[in-house]
């Protein structure tokens, strides 16, 4: 393949132009996440061009979180995990004290209008139709999360198909499987308020407790908004860790 069929604007740098091709190409469902990527020189004969260039390209890739190394294995598209990121802030414990992972419930999803403020994160004119979803996240049939969830209706109508009792912890699958939409990136903000009365409810808390929240804005691998949420939890079950060095 000569280095004309790569994507991008012939001015640019074509290492730049590799990595705009390589990145079209996750999401165009070309390349899968867990794939692994050709080595530079396979990739470097593949589209004509040098190893040293092919090799930026995947620097670049690396550096935007799209595609992982191994040492020994070679380079990947990321899988990313993003229920591991939301218990960086949460953390939960069965009754054996044991660390454990939520499961997931859905009460309520409809198809409604947007609300102003979802709809400037999604790219979405206020009042459009979209999908609404109401959640919850259990612990051994305790309460700890309560999540409200938006969807562009245009990309995820499929995901009104499956039987609501059959969607199970993990949507980000599911989102890929029977919508084709990748999930590649997230942008957390974390704040602090008190409960109102129909939040302390579903989590058995007083009202006026204090909850975390945190909204999530999930994009695909073209930077795409793809899905809002947010997530509340008592305040209780908070953890922040990082290591400064």
């Amino acid at each position: 393949m000569p280095d004309s069929n790569l994507k991008g604007d012939d001015r640019l740098p074509i290492y730049q132009r590799l990595a705009d091709t390589l990145r079209g190409e996750i999401v165009d469902h070309v390349r899968l996440p867990g794939d692994r990527v050709p080595s530079e020189n396979v990739l470097a004969e593949d589209y004509g061009v040098s190893t040293g260039t092919a090799r930026k390209a995947l620097d670049v890739l690396v550096q935007e979180h799209l595609m992982e190394r191994f040492h020994g294995r070679g380079t990947f598209v990321r899988r990313p995990n993003f229920d591991q990121s939301l218990f960086r802030f949460f953390r939960f414990r069965g009754p054996n004290g044991e660390w454990s992972m939520p499961t997931g419930r859905i009460l309520k999803r409809d198809v409604e209008p947007v609300p102003s403020y979802v709809a400037r994160k999604l790219g979405l004119d206020e009042g459009q139709p979209a999908i609404s979803i109401s959640r919850m996240r259990f612990v051994d049939d305790a309460p700890v999360l309560i999540e409200e969830i938006w969807l562009p209706l245009e990309r995820f109508e499929a995901f009104l198909s499956i039987p609501q009792a059959e969607v199970g912890d993990l949507l980000y699958p599911i989102y890929d499987s029977l919508c084709g939409q990748l999930i590649a990136r997230a942008e957390e903000e974390l704040t602090a308020e008190q409960a109102v009365p129909e939040i302390a409810r579903p989590l058995r808390i007083d009202a006026g407790a204090p909850v975390i929240v945190i909204d999530r804005l999930a994009k695909g691998y073209d930077d795409t908004p793809l899905e809002w949420r947010r997530s509340r939890g008592s305040a209780k079950h908070f953890h922040y860790h990082t290591e400064i060095r």
